[in-house]
């Protein structure tokens, strides 16, 4: 068992312990509350110091296998982004280059402080990220991904092969390591999906019990497009073949008029908002405190590498909070605490884990331990501003995902960081 402390413990968006400590027994936390007070409570255990103490951060929308393309296409407009450069590398990507894609998201996901992930693969080898997600120790929500239609070659895929692989992958991983590792349904975006393959999306999250993640309305060319195929507007038709509902996470969603919304809301459906890419992939910015206001639970992804560039969440606190002030020209919109609780309850609870995204007596021990030993966070008048304004994935000085420490000062505990980044390096150079 482990005595973690911190100057400033932050359990959740409303609460904060001033000199306090979290016990972590097994795979769940103990006992919150003052620092003092606990250590005379449980004398004999491991001591772990930090300056600040918070939930795990939860990126609820990245692209893990993308990681070898970090820098390959920037100043790229989405659909040419995607089809001229991503996904001609998706598809030139054997099992080993997906393998070592991976490595590199988890471990730069966990030194940062991303304890979750709900990670959007790709169409192949998607076992190979799951492997490495259970051999990192990260949790995750994810799947492999279904492409049917006007997609490149080595992608497209037969609907009824991609369903039946689908399947398959749920049964061999769904629930795994310890409940740590789950399944999402992950069709790509309507625009690469059949009706048939959107339906049968439906058809096996409803039989299996699992969840679904999708892209939706995040450019307007993706919209125009859905709409002359269909005749809907994207969040319509995704509602059409099944694709909302409280088992559903659409990231982006930039581009909603007032009844998409209203979908949103009725159905439950979770949206994750992804500040960095949309700006710089100059596709928009996405109606934040409209969604809030209305109930839609919105949760902070990163997307990938090569829209990002980079898989800290603690950049995306920044970026969500001050693309909405300027958005709605209100500096009271998208407040830090909203956006801490954006980063943390909002996307567990988008990735369907219940007891996770804060610090409280019987949930899950995923922690993170921050430094303040640096000139950017001197001084720390309100931790919460701290965390969403200055606070870098670099002050992560400890990440503890299930009760169990991954990355503390500097060391990966599980991982071969070393070796990871060289084979990354190799195998990037073909891109």
């Amino acid at each position: 068992m482990t005595l973690l402390s911190a100057d400033a413990v932050v359990c959740d968006a409303e609460r904060v312990i001033e000199d306090g400590a979290v016990v972590v027994a097994g795979d769940r936390i103990e006992a919150v509350g003052d620092r003092g007070d606990l250590a005379d409570a449980y004398p004999d255990h491991e001591r772990v110091e930090c300056d600040v103490l918070a939930p795990g951060l939860v990126g609820a929308h990245v692209h893990s296998v993308q990681s070898l393309g970090r820098g390959i296409a920037d100043d790229e407009e989405l659909l040419d982004w995607l089809f001229d450069h991503v996904l001609p590398m998706e598809a030139s990507m054997g099992a080993d280059e997906m393998r070592a894609a991976a490595d590199l998201a988890y471990l730069e996901l966990i030194e940062s402080g991303t304890t979750t992930a709900i990670d959007h693969l790709s169409v192949a080898h998607a076992e190979e990220a799951f492997d490495a997600a259970a051999d990192a120790g990260v949790r995750a929500l994810m799947g492999k991904v279904l492409m049917d239609k006007d997609s490149p070659d080595g992608l497209l895929e037969d609907t009824d092969a991609a369903l039946a692989e689908t399947e398959d992958l749920i049964q061999r991983y769904d629930g795994t390591d310890g409940g740590r590792i789950r399944y999402a349904v992950t069709p790509r975006f309507a625009v690469s999906c059949t009706e048939a393959c959107l339906r049968g999306c439906r058809n096996l999250a409803d039989e299996y019990g699992v969840r679904i993640h999708t892209h939706a309305s995040e450019n307007r060319g993706e919209i125009e497009t859905v709409e002359d195929e269909t005749g809907m507007r994207n969040v319509h038709w995704l509602d059409e073949v099944g694709l909302t509902g409280e088992d559903v996470v659409l990231a982006h969603c930039v581009w909603t008029d007032e009844t998409e919304r209203e979908v949103l809301a009725e159905t439950g459906t979770h949206v994750t908002h992804c500040p960095s890419s949309n700006m710089k992939l100059a596709s928009g910015v996405a109606p934040v405190r409209d969604y809030l206001d209305r109930g839609i639970n919105v949760a902070l992804g990163n997307d990938g590498p090569p829209c990002n560039n980079t898989l800290d969440a603690f950049t995306e606190m920044r970026q969500a909070s001050l693309l909405g002030k300027v958005e709605e020209l209100d500096p009271t919109a998208i407040p830090a605490r909203t956006v801490f609780e954006m980063a943390t309850r909002n996307g567990a609870a988008a990735a369907g884990f219940d007891d996770v995204g804060k610090l409280r007596e019987g949930w899950k021990a995923d922690v993170v331990g921050l430094t303040t030993d640096n000139a950017r966070s001197t001084p720390i008048h309100d931790p919460y501003s701290h965390l969403a304004f200055a606070a870098h994935g670099d002050d992560v000085t400890l990440t503890v995902v299930d009760g169990e420490i991954l990355y503390r000062d500097g060391e990966h505990v599980r991982m071969d960081d070393a070796t990871i980044r060289e084979r990354a390096r190799e195998f990037a150079e073909a891109y």
